[in-house]
């Protein structure tokens, strides 16, 4: 059985390397939707979905309204600074594809409820642009 449920939240990035308009600092009204698989409970749930959010929310809320700099961004990281803009510096560049692991990283790092048995994150940078990708738990 699967469940899923959807998170919002604005953040700006840049990708250095890039040969287009995605080298200028930008945002996006990103959307991050999780589903989870797994067997569901004597009373028929897979997760409630207060937990999933207990588990999701922080993260998302870390990233909200901020600037996802890659670590050796240097220049942008030490304007931010000088602004006291929110940030968080990480190291892989701020692509869809990588933010998309970033999430998975960390719910593996916390941890699913034992039934839980799979965890796929879709990523949406624009209303028809997304990454996705899961991890499955043994």
């Amino acid at each position: 059985m699967k469940i899923a449920k959807e998170f919002d939240w604005e953040m700006g990035h840049r990708l250095p390397f890039h040969k287009g308009k995605c080298k200028n600092l930008h945002g996006h009204s990103y959307k991050l939707i999780a589903e989870v698989e797994g067997e569901q409970d004597e009373n028929g749930m897979v997760l409630d979905y207060y937990d999933l959010k207990k588990i999701i929310a922080p993260i998302v809320e870390k990233l909200d309204h901020a600037f996802l700099v890659y670590k050796e961004d240097k220049e942008l990281a030490d304007a931010l600074t000088k602004l006291n803009s929110k940030s968080v510096v990480v190291d892989f560049h701020s692509t869809a594809e990588n933010i998309c692991n970033y999430f998975l990283s960390a719910i593996k790092q916390n941890g699913m409820p034992a039934n839980i048995k799979r965890v796929k994150i879709r990523v949406c940078e624009t209303s028809d642009s997304y990454a996705e990708n899961e991890i499955t738990f043994l």
